[in-house]
C-alpha cells in the first residue's frame, strides 16, 4: 500500500510518502520554495516524494492530510461564542479566510494534487485525520518501540493541546486530552510574543535565552497563569491572554502582571528578559515532568514516544529522560505540523493493512535522511554555471583534508547525501566548526548565521564516545535532548568571570570543549551514528584522529530567516553570502579564498 501524507496551511507544510509501511521520503515545502515555515499546499515537496518512489499520483491507494479542519472551524466558533462580544474584530478577520479557504480544504487540496499534472485523484482517496492522532502516530509507528506510552504536546489541534495514550502491539490509541484554550504550547508562545521573538519560530530562542536569567518569576506564573495539579492536568487564567480574543497572545492584564509592555524586536534583552525567559522554561519543565510521571503511572510502560511542538523542547526532554521514570524516549524529529505528515501516512496505513509499524528496536525515521540528494555530477553542472573553482578530491583525501580545515578553526559547509527532515540539520546540511575554539560560538552567530549571539550551538558526537564528553550514554541522534557536559572537562572560572551577570557570561569558555557548552554547561547532543551517516561518521573519526576530539559543532546549513538549504544552488548561495571558509559538496570542495 502506497500513502502520500500531507500537512498544510497553518505552519510548516510538508509531504511524505510511505510504501508497505517504510518512509521512501519526506520534505518540507520551504526548502524547495525557500520560504520559512510555508505553509501552501506542499505540491514540491509532493512531487518530490513522487519521484523518490518512482511513481504516479495514479500509484498512490490514499492521500491523508493530517488534520480535521471542520473540528477546527467549530472550536473558533465555540471560542467566540464563549467569549463574544469581545474577539469581535479577530473573528470578522478570520472568518473570510474560512469561508474563502479552509472550510473547503479537501477542494484545496484536490486542486493542489491534480495540480501535479499526474492526472486526475479521486476524492474517495483523499482522507483526513485528527490533528493530535496524526502527531502521535508519527511518534509511535516509526519508533523502535513494540509498547510504549505516547505523549503529544502543542499549541493546538483542533480542540485538544495535550493528549496521553499508548501504542502496544501495532495499536494506537489516545486515552485523554487537555482541551483549547489550556495550552503548555500557547502558554510559551505567550512569553515568546512578549518577549519580542516570533511566535511558531522564536521559541528557540526563549529556550537558548533562558539558562542567562533566574526563574524569579517562575512562582508569579504558577500563582496567577496555571494551576498545575499533581497528576499534570492544568489550567491558564485566560483573563492575561489574547489568543481567544484577540490577534496577540497577551493582554494588558499580562503587561500589568510582569511590569512593562511586550518587549519591541528592536529593543535591548535586559536581565529582566532573561529572568521571564528561565521562569517560563521552568514552569514548562515542571509541566512535562508532572504529565510524564502521571502517563507512566497510568500505562505502566517503560517507553515513551512524543511528538507535538512543544516535544521540540529538548532541555525538558533532557531532564524527563533523566528524572523522569521512563527508561527511553524516542522523539520524532519532525516534531512539528510538519512531522504530521508522515504520521497521517502512518495511521492510513495502519488502518488499512494492520500492520503494526515500528518496533523490533528500529527506528523507521534512519536519521530523517529522507529528502533530496544530488549526485556528483548535478554538483559539477551547478558550480560550472557560477563559475566557481574547485577542486574534485576522492574520500581517502577528502576527510582528512576537511579535519585539518576545521581542526585550523576554519568553518565548512558540509553538503551531502540525503536532505534532513525536521528542524534539525544532522550531518548532511550542516556549517561545521571546531567545539574547541573559544571564538567558534560568536563567530558563527555573527559572521555565518547572522544572529542573535546568545544562540546556542550543538555538539554532533560519535556515539561511541558521547558519555566521554556528556553525562549522557545513550541515542540522541536527532539532536532533542539536552545533557550536562561532564565535571570534568568543565573549566572553572575566575573570580572576575564568576562576577559576570547576564549576556556578559557570553564569551566565557565553560569546557574544554567551549563552542558548544551552553552558559549552565549544558548541550544540545546529537549522537553520530555509523548505519545511519557512516560520511558524516567518518569525518569525525577524522577529525578525532587529527585533534583527539571525536566532537565538532554542528550547525544548520542556513543564515537567519532563510530555511536549511536543499539544492547545491542553495548551498553555494549561502556559502558566497556568507563568511564560510570551505564548502563541502560530494567530493567538491570550495575554499573561499579562491572563489
Amino acid at each position: 500500500m502506497i500513502v502520500l501524507g500531507l500537512s498544510a496551511f497553518y505552519h510548516d507544510s510538508a509531504a511524505a510518502l510511505i510504501r508497505d509501511g517504510e518512509i521512501v521520503a519526506a520534505a518540507q515545502e520551504e526548502r524547495f520554495t525557500r520560504k520559512k515555515n510555508d505553509a501552501e499546499f506542499p505540491a514540491r515537496a509532493a512531487r518530490y516524494c513522487l519521484e523518490e518512489a518512482g511513481i504516479g499520483l495514479d500509484a498512490v491507494d490514499f492521500v491523508g492530510f493530517y488534520d480535521k479542519p471542520l473540528l477546527t472551524f467549530n472550536r473558533l466558533l465555540e471560542t467566540y461564542i464563549a467569549y463574544a462580544p469581545r474577539g469581535l474584530t479577530s473573528f470578522a478577520a478570520a472568518i473570510p479566510v474560512w469561508v474563502k479557504e479552509k472550510l473547503f480544504q479537501k477542494n484545496l487540496l484536490r486542486d493542489g494534487l491534480n495540480g501535479l499534472g499526474q492526472g486526475p485523484i479521486k476524492e474517495e482517496r483523499i482522507l483526513f485525520g485528527h490533528h493530535h492522532h496524526s502527531h502521535a502516530a508519527s511518534a509511535y509507528y516509526p519508533s523502535p518501540f513494540e509498547r510504549a506510552a505516547v505523549l503529544v504536546m502543542d499549541g493546538v489541534g483542533e480542540w485538544a493541546t495535550t493528549s496521553l495514550g499508548t501504542g502496544r502491539d501495532g495499536k494506537l490509541e489516545l486515552h485523554r486530552e487537555i482541551r483549547f484554550p489550556h495550552s503548555i504550547g500557547m502558554l510559551y508562545s505567550a512569553f515568546t510574543y512578549y518577549l519580542g521573538f516570533k511566535v511558531n519560530d522564536g521559541e528557540y530562542k526563549v529556550m537558548g535565552l533562558a539558562p542567562y536569567g533566574e526563574p524569579v518569576y517562575a512562582d508569579l506564573i504558577r500563582d496567577k497563569l496555571i494551576d498545575l495539579r499533581p497528576d499534570g492536568s492544568f489550567r491558564l487564567d485566560m483573563q492575561y491572554f489574547n489568543y481567544c480574543t484577540g490577534l496577540t497572545m497577551t493582554n494588558g492584564a499580562f503587561d500589568r502582571l510582569f511590569g512593562a509592555p511586550p518587549r519591541k524586536a528592536s529593543e535591548p534583552l535586559t536581565q529582566r528578559h532573561m529572568d521571564l525567559a528561565r521562569s517560563v522554561q521552568a514552569v514548562t519543565e515542571d509541566v512535562v515532568l508532572a504529565i510524564g510521571r502521571q502517563l507512566h503511572a497510568e500505562t505502566g510502560e517503560r517507553n515513551l514516544c512524543m511528538a507535538g511542538g512543544v516535544a521540540l523542547n529538548c532541555v525538558a526532554n533532557g531532564r524527563l529522560l533523566r528524572e523522569g521514570p521512563f527508561d527511553a524516549i524516542w522523539i520524532q524529529p519532525a516534531a512539528g505540523d510538519a512531522g504530521g505528515a508522515i504520521g497521517i501516512g502512518y495511521a492510513i496505513h495502519h488502518a488499512k493493512t494492520g500492520d503494526n509499524g515500528g518496533g523490533n528496536g528500529r527506528d523507521r525515521m534512519a536519521g530523517a535522511y529522507l529528502g533530496p540528494a544530488y549526485d556528483q555530477a548535478a554538483v559539477a553542472a551547478t558550480l560550472d554555471g557560477f563559475g566557481a573553482r574547485y577542486d574534485i578530491v576522492d574520500d581517502d583525501d577528502l576527510f582528512p583534508r576537511v579535519a585539518k580545515a576545521l581542526a585550523n578553526e576554519k568553518v565548512v559547509g558540509w553538503f551531502q547525501g540525503r536532505m534532513e527532515f525536521g528542524p534539525r540539520s544532522l550531518g548532511n546540511r550542516s556549517i561545521l566548526g571546531d567545539p574547541r575554539s573559544r571564538s567558534m560560538q560568536k563567530l558563527l552567530n555573527l559572521k555565518i548565521k547572522y544572529r542573535e549571539s546568545f544562540r546556542p550551538f550543538a555538539p554532533a558526537v560519535l556515539r561511541e564516545d558521547v558519555a566521554q564528553y556528556f553525562e549522557i550514554d545513550g541515542d540522541s541522534p536527532y539532536m532533542l535532548l539536552v545533557a550536562p557536559v561532564r565535571a570534568e572537562r568543565r573549566r572553572q572560572p575566575t573570580p572576575e568571570e564568576a562576577a559576570l551577570n547576564g549576556l556578559d557570561r557570553l564569551n566565557v569558555a565553560r569546557s574544554d570543549i567551549p563552542a558548544i557548552t551552553h552558559v549552565d554547561h549544558s548541550a544540545r547532543i546529537q549522537t553520530v551514528h555509523r548505519d545511519t551517516n557512516p560520511r558524516f561518521h567518518r569525518l569525525l573519526e577524522c577529525f578525532k584522529a587529527e585533534t583527539g576530539c571525536g566532537v565538532l559543532v554542528n550547525t544548520s546549513f542556513n543564515v537567519r530567516d532563510e530555511p536549511i538549504v536543499c539544492s547545491p544552488q542553495d548551498a553555494y548561495r549561502c556559502f558566497m553570502g556568507s563568511e564560510m571558509d570551505m564548502l563541502v559538496m560530494g567530493n567538491a570542495v570550495l575554499e573561499k579564498a579562491r572563489q
